[in-house]
């Protein structure tokens, strides 16, 4: 005889699978695939490397368009980050120009505490040049973007500790471009066919090609591939740090917590036995 929890799973997974063809017959977005992240659940990290190169890519094609408003120059050498020396970070400041109404000119050489300089010097112009919208600032932009489970999947999430939906998003975002809209789309005119941005007609272009970003391989370690693939998944963990640079200290803090919520447990029922030891109740 089936148990009243094994038919509530079995009804459960069977709305689950009835939802994919509705969702097809309305022609949305296929599910977004997720991928296998370093900072993912409770014990991941951000690989250094990885935010090198993501940063690599942002700087070199990204920034010609987007923003990143809360990024100080420093912030690229603080721990957690992607490591770079203060050195680095200075000399990188110093090849940009900051506006600076008290300076000779109303612009001056970037230093450290900097932001990250806008692409625009105005809003207008970013609607100007990009058909009257203004492309979206990455400071926060993979914490505001993400994915939604087909029930019951969301549930593993909880257990799983599932926060890698917006990178999950980028990244199938930034390779579902096709180069033509399928048979009986209808594209309005300056727009592109992207899979997973809603509606598919999409504004931006494709910004990655193969071989676009030149990747310097790290000593002792096997060349990256130069590919829409590694770009789209390298940029984005850069976007997750960018959007929560104090994840791996997060996560520590909160194991800490939990560690602590245990042992207070255990003092508490030793504590209930001694007092309660020899009482008749």
């Amino acid at each position: 005889m089936l148990t009243f929890k094994t038919i509530i799973a079995a009804v459960a997974i069977a709305a689950g699978m009835a939802a994919a063809p509705a969702f097809a017959a309305e022609g949305a977005a296929p599910p977004v695939p997720k991928e296998s992240w370093s900072f993912a659940g409770i014990f991941g990290t951000y690989d250094q490397n990885q935010l090198q190169r993501g940063f690599q890519v942002f700087r070199e094609v990204c920034s010609n368009c987007h923003s990143a408003r809360l990024l100080a120059f420093r912030n690229l050498s603080e721990e957690g980050g992607p490591g770079f020396t203060e050195g680095q970070v200075k000399a990188l400041a110093l090849e940009y120009d900051v506006a600076d109404p008290t300076a000779d000119g109303g612009t001056r050489k970037a230093v450290a505490a900097d932001r990250w300089p806008s692409p625009f010097a105005t809003d207008q112009d970013a609607r100007d040049a990009n058909g009257g919208v203004v492309p979206p600032d990455f400071s926060v932009l993979a914490k505001a973007r993400g994915i939604k489970d087909a029930f019951p999947w969301w549930i593993t999430n909880y257990f799983t500790g599932y926060s890698e939906g917006g990178p999950d998003y980028i990244h199938a975002l930034l390779n579902g471009y096709h180069d033509e809209a399928p048979e009986g789309f209808d594209l309005p005119e300056g727009k592109h066919y992207n899979d997973y941005f809603p509606g598919h007609s999409i504004g931006m272009g494709p910004p990655l090609q193969d071989d676009l970003v030149a990747y310097e391989a790290a000593e002792g370690q096997e060349p990256v591939p130069m590919t829409v693939e590694q770009y789209s998944h390298d940029v984005a963990a850069f976007m997750m740090w960018l959007a929560e640079p104090g994840l791996v200290s997060r996560k520590e803090t909160g194991f800490k917590v939990l560690l602590f919520l245990i042992a207070f447990a255990g003092l508490m029922w030793a504590t209930k036995r001694k007092l309660w030891q020899g009482i008749e109740h």
